[in-house]
């Protein structure tokens, strides 16, 4: 498994709290924003300030415009996206506190932090927003957010890949639908209509990415891996700066804070991070 790939595995899960945890979708509920979706789009957006739908459409990818305009821009009448930070950090320490209660995340966070430094956004919208927000003092804090950028960095290049490739972001999702989750579990919590959904399932049986059952075919299946090649590839700059020997311990202390963190997560999920080992 190429390293950035490892790594990501184990960051992903701390990022992803802010999602899943029910202490950081309650921070979310504490400050106005009810309902999964409302916290989900205000406080991932927040970085890029009071934005409308159109720009989220084009860095989240895989969502419905349709979808997104439910929420933005009016999540902001609700909360700024001052608030919506504190509240997305604060949710997510309190899952970090429960899950590992007086751990000492010193370490793995300094080293985390230094895999951001310097970091090349050029073209990745998300992760230079999070990378520009106020860095945090106390150590689950800045392990969270360092994950956070990393997490943004990489899901910036993997939209690169996957545009690069000539995929729409409903297309992205019937090809995973083709070889992964079903289609019953993707197209609703993306909020692709059926029209659209088997739209994009007739341009990708013209190019031969899948069959006509949906299943992704073989020349499908060598596309989508050089699509997580390409983001693989993408994502290894902060590592490659990182060094192979703080990498290798950064990995050490990962797993035990990856192992208790990930249990937030449902698996399988949409994300498709594989469950800790």
């Amino acid at each position: 498994m190429p390293v950035a790939r490892r790594l990501w595995t184990l960051y992903e899960p701390i990022h992803a709290l802010t999602y899943f945890a029910p202490e950081a979708r309650a921070a979310f509920e504490d400050l106005g924003l009810h309902g999964f979706w409302r916290g989900y789009f205000a406080g991932r957006s927040a970085p890029l300030g009071p934005v409308g739908p159109a720009p989220i459409v084009a860095s989240f990818f895989g969502f419905a415009p349709a979808m997104v305009a439910r929420a933005l821009p009016g999540v902001w009448d609700l909360a700024t996206p001052q608030d919506t930070l504190r509240a997305r950090t604060a949710g997510a320490r309190a899952a970090i506190d429960r899950a590992l209660p007086g751990y000492d995340f010193t370490e793995a966070a300094t080293l985390l932090e230094q895999a951001t430094e310097g970091l090349d956004v050029s073209g990745r919208v998300l992760g230079a927003a999070n990378a520009a927000l106020p860095k945090e003092t106390e150590p689950a804090d800045r392990l969270w957010h360092a994950a956070t950028v990393l997490r943004e960095h990489r899901g910036d290049g993997h939209v690169a890949a996957l545009v690069a490739t000539g995929l729409d972001g409903c297309e992205s999702l019937v090809m995973r639908a083709g070889s992964d989750l079903s289609r019953e579990i993707l197209q609703p919590i993306r909020g692709w209509t059926d029209q659209e959904w088997d739209a994009a399932r007739e341009r990708l049986i013209a190019r031969g990415w899948i069959d006509v059952e949906g299943t992704t075919t073989k020349e499908g299946l060598r596309e989508a891996q050089a699509i997580e090649e390409a983001t693989d590839l993408a994502a290894a700059r902060p590592w490659e700066a990182l060094g192979p020997e703080r990498t290798e311990r950064l990995i050490t202390l990962l797993i035990p804070i990856t192992r208790a963190l990930g249990a937030a997560m449902p698996y399988p999920n949409p994300i498709g991070l594989p469950a800790p080992q």
